[in-house]
This record gives structure tokens, sequence and C-alpha cells, in this order.
């Protein structure tokens, strides 16, 4: 298996990637259709500036997974008190005939790696069911972190406010 970074030309196997690695997650095809052109539209600046980075694994000249990378602009944290940026994981996804291999856990590592040298100690992600084993076994731990789908009132009225 051979490893590289991504490019911008690898923009259509990130969108199929990602859109894969929701399905496996049960995510709804109505859901996935609907964010299928906004990723695109989002991802194809942000590869040709190098703010979306990762790593592509291949079986000899054909793609069998990747990883995404971010760094995120966020305040001293307590997780990071001398930096102001986190690195954030996403996109992780092997090709079902290639998983039970450890290149998820090959591509996990290439990123911490590339986090490091970029100066960033506090990294996180959001996992599906499916990766928690694969990241706890890695080191990674919950945080407190909660959220929220934030819905725009119809009247401000209606939740207290004077106009």
């Amino acid at each position: 298996m051979d490893f590289r970074a991504l490019c911008e030309q690898d923009l259509e196997l990130i969108c199929r990637h990602r859109e894969e690695m929701f399905r496996d997650a049960g995510i709804a095809e109505e859901v996935l259709s609907a964010m299928k052109p906004h990723f695109r539209f989002w991802l194809r600046p942000k590869l040709r500036d190098g703010s979306y980075f990762g790593f592509l694994v291949f079986d000899e000249n054909r793609p069998v997974g990747g990883i995404g990378m971010l760094l995120i602009d966020w305040p001293p944290h307590h997780f990071h008190p001398t930096s102001d940026k986190r690195g954030y994981l996403l996109n992780l996804f092997v090709e079902p005939a290639y998983r039970r291999r450890g290149l998820a856990s090959k591509l996990m590592r290439l990123a911490e790696i590339e986090f490091a040298n970029r100066g960033i100690r506090f990294a996180v992600l959001h996992a599906s069911a499916k990766g928690m084993p694969l990241y706890s076994e890695l080191g990674w731990t919950r945080t407190s972190e909660m959220s929220k789908p934030i819905e725009k009132p119809q009247d401000t009225a209606a939740v207290g406010f004077d106009s």
C-alpha cells in the first residue's frame, strides 16, 4: 500500500468517500443528496488553498481510503492553554474490501504526525459508532461536547423578545 498527501485533483474522490462514509453510518439518502453539492462547493477552495489537507492510501494505483484534516481557529483552552488552534480530523474512510487491515490506524497515525509537525497539540473528531473502537484503541477519549441543531424562530416575540 502506498500513501500520499491529498491534492486539489482529489476533490471527487474525497466527496465520494465522504458520501460512502455517511451512507455506511446509516445517514438517509435524501440528506446525502442535499449535502453533496454543498460539501463539494465548500471543499474546492479549501483543497486549492491547502486549508483542507490529509492523506490517501492506494493499492497499486487504486485509491482505497483517505482522511481529511483541518486547523480550527479556537481560543486557548485548558486542553491547549498556549495555542489558538485545534486539529480536526474528518472523512476517515476505507473501502469495505480493505477494512480490518490496519489502514485506518495508519491514516490516523499519519494525521497525528502531520498535526504535530504543524505545531498542533490537541485534535478532535466526531466518531460514528463503528469508528469509536478504533479511536479509543488509538488513545482518543470522549469530551464533554454537546450539540443542538439551531432553527430560526418564526417570530422573536415567541421567545420573549420584543422587536
